[in-house]
């Protein structure tokens, strides 16, 4: 069995932009190494937000990226994102969007239009995925992976369902293209149930929980809004529901490259910071056009 190593959370939230209240699970400040190739994850709401008026929706504005990936799922409510590099779309309850930022990029992202008509529920995660050094400055990508093309599989026992967003799961492969081995499921599974998960050996292993709380190996309980990091040792890990409960499963194979941040860039080195503040600077990362 893999081993449980230790359990992070956050209950301090701070704002992205006006529209997103985040707290920030884990960072590769502190988790570099445990976590590659994830550098950091926040988990946003869930927070219920009043209609806002049209001339001025809720979200953060206009600000660069080099250097890896943003992951963002929604649970619920809408994002709708812009980029410099020509990708863009609504990201709804259930929807995946995977920005790869590569050689560099500026975005935006604001709540949707019915959800600053109509307010409600924001819910979701973003995650941070690096990229490999020899790409880094590859071309930057967009995938706006609708709910309906990620594969749903039923768990054993009724345990309940798996959705492969990344990776493989017992042979199905998931809707994201990765530039790295990177497994990311998400989980649901109903009170008293048990699911028997194998992961491959040598990879960073990780749960969060995003509703209810589960029990590892029949032993520790990862409750709402925590995240579990387990041994790289062990190819097998259980999970047990206490209640019904919504857990995403973070795996990959580690980069072991070294890991330079500054902001919204992550390289390998300062020298490459530097030149990514320079290209950002004179315009080489694109400008966002009037909405």
């Amino acid at each position: 069995m893999k081993k449980l190593l230790f359990k992070q959370r956050s209950d301090t939230p701070h704002w992205v932009g006006d529209g997103f209240p985040v707290r920030s699970v884990f960072n590769y400040n502190e988790f570099a190494e445990a976590m590659s190739p994830f550098l950091l994850m926040d988990y946003i709401g869930p927070s219920e937000f009043a209609p806002s008026q049209a001339t001025h929706r809720l979200g953060v504005g206009e600000h660069p990226h080099r250097g890896f990936e943003t992951v963002t799922l929604v649970y619920s409510g809408e994002v709708e994102h812009r980029d410099s590099a020509g990708g863009g779309g609504i990201i709804r309850s259930g929807d995946v969007q995977w920005m790869t930022a590569g050689s560099g990029l500026v975005h935006e992202e604001f709540h949707g239009k019915k959800l600053a008509q109509d307010g409600g529920v924001f819910h979701g995660v973003q995650i941070w995925v690096n990229l490999p050094k020899q790409h880094k400055m590859t071309k930057p990508k967009y995938q706006g992976i609708a709910s309906d093309r990620i594969p749903v599989i039923k768990l054993p026992h009724e345990a309940g369902t798996a959705r492969i967003i990344a990776g493989d799961f017992q042979g199905t492969q998931g809707a994201a293209s990765t530039f790295s081995p990177v497994n990311l499921w998400d989980l649901r599974l109903g009170a008293g149930k048990t699911v028997e998960l194998r992961v491959p050996a040598g990879h960073n292993t990780a749960v969060f929980v995003s509703g209810g709380s589960v029990r590892v190996n029949h032993e520790q309980l990862i409750e709402d809004a925590e995240l579990g990091l387990f041994d790289k040792e062990g190819e097998v890990l259980t999970l047990t529901a206490e209640s019904d409960a919504m857990v995403l499963f973070l795996g990959g194979e580690p980069l072991r490259e070294p890991v330079v941040g500054y902001g919204p860039f992550v390289m390998n080195s300062s020298q490459e910071i530097v030149q990514a503040i320079k290209d950002f600077e004179t315009g080489k990362m694109g400008t966002l056009s009037k909405a």
